[in-house]
C-alpha cells in the first residue's frame, strides 16, 4: 500500500538515492480516486526502481504551495532531490511508466 507522508518525511525522502514518485491528491477529488488504483499498481510493480508516496494536499498545504501544485491529481517525480517530471490529471499506467522511463534514462516497460 502506498503510504501517505507529511512534510517532514517528504523532504528527507526526496533527497534519498532512490527516485520518488509523489501523488498529490485529496480525499474529495474524483479524478484522484480514479487514479488511486493505478498508483497502487505502479507501487507494487516498480518499487525496486523508485519509491511511491501520496501527499494529501489538504493536510500538507505547505508542500502543495512550495511545489506549485495547482491542480490534482498531480504526479511529481524526484531524483536526487530535484523534480524531474510532472504530470497532471488522470493518466494510464503505461503513460506514467513511459514518462518515468524516459526521464530516468532507464527502460521500465
Amino acid at each position: 500500500m502506498v503510504q501517505n507522508i507529511r512534510k517532514n518525511e517528504f523532504e528527507s525522502l526526496i533527497k534519498s538515492s532512490k527516485p520518488v514518485l509523489a501523488d498529490f491528491y485529496a480525499e474529495w477529488c474524483s479524478p484522484c480516486k480514479m487514479l488511486a488504483p493505478t498508483i497502487e499498481e505502479i507501487h507494487n510493480e516498480y518499487n525496486d526502481y523508485f519509491e511511491t508516496v501520496k501527499v494529501n494536499v489538504d493536510e500538507n498545504p505547505e508542500l502543495t504551495e512550495y511545489y506549485g501544485v495547482s491542480g490534482i491529481p498531480a504526479l511529481l517525480l524526484f531524483k536526487d532531490g530535484k523534480e524531474i517530471l510532472r504530470m497532471s490529471g488522470v493518466q494510464t499506467k503505461e503513460r506514467i511508466i513511459s514518462a518515468i522511463s524516459e526521464k530516468m534514462g532507464e527502460s521500465l516497460v
